[in-house]
């Protein structure tokens, strides 16, 4: 069933973020009367070291000591100390302004290294992103919840069991749609201004990183993300190309957001041998570059198409932009995502992970990629239409060059 609702392009606004983000610092950073003493003792559950509390006694906090005084005396309520303490870390985080340098809890973290491997648990099936303002079902996948109840590529996320979720991140709205076999969840989307409600059972979901297709003489690999093992399970279907007559590689990077550097860098290794793949630039680190692992590069001088989208980000630009730099693929598609910085994760007490932005990739000819994106060298599209009816215009295109 289906309703006619006002529906208004609402996009999140970052300014509205970072004064969330403040009146949470604001309310969850100081835990006593006298911060400045106390600071000491509670550096270490914000993950700071002797060196960032030294370099963090400049700062003026008694501005804060203010408004806890003023909470702590006023607010008609308890104050958890737990609460307070988490409080600080997310709103120190926060009030940067950067999203990619982000504050996890132990919980968040364990979720977040749980998406990078594959492990997702149970769910509905479906794959989503931030694009016009909304996290939006990018597309379904085959023979789960999600596409069996009728959810198409290009829903807005409107509603997690009744509760509004379309001003969260996609991660937040992820963590509320999953949970445990055989449970129910409902899931209410808006389309063409209507919202549409679907009640599912989550089912586990198969996640796998990578994987080959034939059509003919040409392989398809696709890669949804750069796991531990995603280089090595390439290189194993790579080492079967020549047997099987392999003529041609399409490497499918849509919808892939990234993950580790190292194995983008095995990836490359199948067509660069030993040659620069990314440049990094680092304030406090320096600036390095990664080279492509020498004796690896079988597939160097076969045939390669590389597809791209707006959801082509991180590690997945690093392959696209590198292989483009040295002209041993070509792009089609459409211009990607525009992720070109790195984190570090750096492990907290408790459990809890703090990323951190680093430093900044360039590509090996020194194009920037973030915020710049890649551009395929054959631009073609392929609407929300498109994948509801299955069509792939640009998987036609790549297959005929």
């Amino acid at each position: 069933m289906s309703k006619k609702v006002e529906w208004k392009e609402k996009k999140t606004s970052l300014g509205n973020a970072i004064i969330f983000s403040v009146i949470t610092l604001v309310i969850g950073v100081v835990v006593g009367a006298n911060w400045n003493n106390i600071f000491g003792g509670f550096a270490p559950y914000l993950g700071l070291s002797s060196k960032s509390s030294s370099s963090s006694s400049s700062i003026d906090w008694s501005p804060l000591n203010e408004v806890y005084n003023e909470l702590s005396t006023s607010y008609n309520g308890d104050i958890s100390e737990k609460d307070v303490i988490e409080g600080a870390k997310s709103g120190l985080v926060n009030a940067l302004g950067d999203p990619y340098t982000v504050y996890m809890s132990a919980e968040t973290a364990s979720d977040f290294y749980d998406d990078l491997h594959g492990n997702v648990g149970s769910g509905i099936g479906v794959e989503m992103g931030l694009r016009d303002g909304y996290v939006r079902v990018l597309r379904t996948l085959p023979d789960n919840p999600a596409r069996k109840a009728g959810i198409l590529a290009g829903d807005i996320i409107y509603k997690v069991n009744g509760e509004e979720v379309y001003t969260l991140s996609t991660e937040e709205i992820s963590n509320k749609v999953r949970g445990e076999a055989g449970t129910e969840v409902s899931v209410t989307v808006v389309r063409d201004g209507k919202e549409h409600e679907y009640k599912m059972k989550r089912e586990q979901i198969n996640n796998v990183s990578s994987y080959v297709e034939y059509d003919g003489s040409t392989a398809i690999i696709t890669v949804t993300r750069f796991d531990d093992d995603t280089g090595t399970m390439v290189q194993r279907m790579a080492n079967e190309f020549s047997d099987k007559g392999i003529k041609k590689v399409i490497l499918d990077l849509r919808n892939n957001g990234g993950g580790y550097v190292s194995a983008a860098q095995d990836l490359l290794s199948l067509w660069i041998d030993g040659e620069p793949v990314v440049l990094q630039k680092s304030k406090h680190y320096g600036d390095t570059t990664t080279s492509a692992r020498r004796g690896k590069a079988i597939l160097k001088d076969i045939k390669t198409i590389v597809l791209v989208n707006g959801s082509t980000a991180s590690a997945s630009e690093i392959v696209a932009g590198a292989l483009q730099d040295y002209e041993k693929a070509t792009l089609v598609g459409e211009k990607t995502f525009g992720k070109g910085v790195v984190q570090q994760l750096m492990n907290l007490s408790g459990g809890s992970v703090l990323k951190v932005t680093t430093a900044e990739w360039l590509t090996p000819k020194g194009r920037s990629i973030n915020k710049e994106g890649i551009n395929p060298d054959v631009e073609v599209e392929r609407s929300y239409e498109d994948i509801n009816a299955m069509r792939d215009p640009q998987m036609d295109k790549a297959k005929s060059l």
